[in-house]
């Protein structure tokens, strides 16, 4: 079990402490800076790689393999599910009207019309909100940790 815990925890507590280095540092009101949160697929591919590990060498076959990357993958959503709502709500409660701004400011700079502009940023506003952030946040780790765990497992499973 500690093979999966361990594993679970570093993986949420690598991404939050990202997400805050991208908050204190300005990087989401960089358009070309914000795409840099993508390194979390990166983290939890590495700490899959860890994890997945440890369990190969406790005897787990493939498909034990794939459910241990989800036990990591959520242990570690429930972390970053935490860690995202605070940020939105406690670290920076303007981070959704700050990024509402950068976006309208790019999409002017593509040459949109302010009515496609407006009808835009009218999409995207039900999922700019902390909870909706948060699960995206779950929902991101987890899809990511099934597809990796599948592929990753392959190379490391027992034999």
């Amino acid at each position: 079990m500690k093979s999966t815990i361990k594993p679970g925890i570093a993986l949420g507590l690598i991404v939050v402490v990202w997400m805050y280095i991208i908050g204190f540092a300005g990087w989401y009101k960089d358009p070309a800076m914000l795409n840099m949160f993508y390194m979390v697929i990166v983290f939890q591919i590495v700490v899959l790689v860890w994890g997945l590990r440890l369990t190969a060498a406790e005897g787990k076959a493939y498909g034990s393999q794939i459910a241990a990357g989800m036990v990591i993958s959520l242990i570690g959503a429930v972390i970053i599910f935490v860690g995202s709502y605070l940020f939105t709500t406690v670290a920076f409660p303007r981070y959704f009207e700050e990024i509402h701004t950068v976006g309208e400011r790019v999409l002017r700079e593509q040459g949109k019309s302010e009515e496609e502009i407006r009808n835009m940023m009218k999409l995207s506003a039900p999922m700019q909100t902390p909870l909706m952030n948060a699960i995206t946040g779950v929902v991101g780790t987890l899809m990511t940790g099934v597809l990796a765990s599948a592929i990753i497992a392959f190379f490391v499973r027992k034999k």
